[in-house]
């Protein structure tokens, strides 16, 4: 991976302390016809596993920051999986508020989409091809098997506990020639110039979030194992890409330091999303503890003489 240039003119700032992150996206209106109550927030109530993340309306909104980012990230493309063009089936695993499927759809109207997630935020106006459905993928689906030409599974964070039986899964219901396309952000704090010192507490909000997976029976770093899982299912032709994503509007090149603002937006929903839960309700730590850590880690984020990023 190549050394991300900083950009030292810090004039063209678009983004403070008291900027929030739905000022970069559009809320998707949703109904949220399932979820507990927790911290604030509302969760799902559906599913073997305790789930980190929240699904109300303000992380439908961290959603689709999360796809505008992808967005850039593939450069205008919805996936890297060379599927033809016009495919049949497609899965999408995890659907959340189903921005995704529902570009999918729009784009490849010759295929049948199905957009799959633990509760119903997706909203009820959706092109004719698509369809959405309550599933938790970590158990057996009932989908028709060798059917699909593409499955699609993206921030899948705090969700599956075994990577190797949703490949299986996964294998089992591709058509020959197929395709299995995961991406994920692994918040482990990258730096290559020594700006981002090990002492600040964005590094140990890092690396909470991974003894927060640790406590929920998760691994954080399972995106580094599924190369080899891949093929040891079966999966031929395993391409892996590695991002660098910049975790503040620190880059000189335009599209990164637009990459940069989202993060930025993406970090300060999800530290008041899913992170106290984790944090205080499975690790034990003091609640007003976390929220000053929090609070030092969001100013933190936002010194844009710090050059970190995170991977996916």
């Amino acid at each position: 991976m190549s050394e991300i240039q900083a950009d030292d003119d810090f004039s063209d700032e678009g983004f403070d302390a008291n900027t929030t992150a739905s000022s970069y996206v559009s809320s998707i209106a949703t109904e949220i016809r399932e979820g507990i109550e927790e911290y604030g927030r509302r969760y799902a109530a559906y599913g073997r596993h305790f789930y980190g993340l929240p699904i109300d309306e303000q992380e439908q909104e961290r959603n689709d920051l999360q796809h505008e980012k992808f967005m850039l990230l593939y450069e205008g493309r919805l996936h890297l999986s060379p599927i033809s063009p016009e495919p049949q089936n497609i899965l999408d695993l995890g659907t959340g508020n189903g921005t995704w499927a529902i570009e999918m759809a729009d784009q490849y109207p010759s295929a049948s989409v199905i957009g799959v997630d633990l509760a119903a935020v997706q909203p009820r106006w959706v092109p004719p091809n698509l369809t959405f459905e309550i599933l938790d993928v970590e158990q057996e689906w009932l989908h028709p098997k060798n059917s699909y030409t593409l499955i699609h599974g993206r921030e899948l964070i705090f969700a599956i506990r075994d990577w190797p039986a949703l490949i299986a899964q996964a294998y089992d219901h591709l058509m020959p020639g197929g395709y299995l396309e995961l991406a994920v952000t692994v918040p482990e704090i990258g730096c290559d110039d020594g700006t981002c010192p090990e002492d600040s507490c964005y590094r140990a909000m890092s690396r909470m979030h991974f003894q927060i997976a640790e406590a929920m029976g998760i691994d954080g770093f399972a995106a580094k194992k599924w190369r080899a899982q891949l093929e040891t299912q079966g999966f031929e032709t395993v391409h892996e890409r590695v991002f660098k994503i910049p975790t503040n509007r620190w880059p000189k090149d335009k599209r990164l330091k637009t990459i940069g603002s989202l993060e930025v937006a993406n970090f300060l929903q999800f530290s008041t999303a899913g992170f106290e839960r984790g944090a205080v309700g499975l690790l034990g730590n003091d609640p007003v503890a976390i929220q000053v850590m929090l609070a030092a880690a969001r100013k933190e984020i936002l010194d844009r003489s710090v050059h970190s990023y995170v991977y996916m």
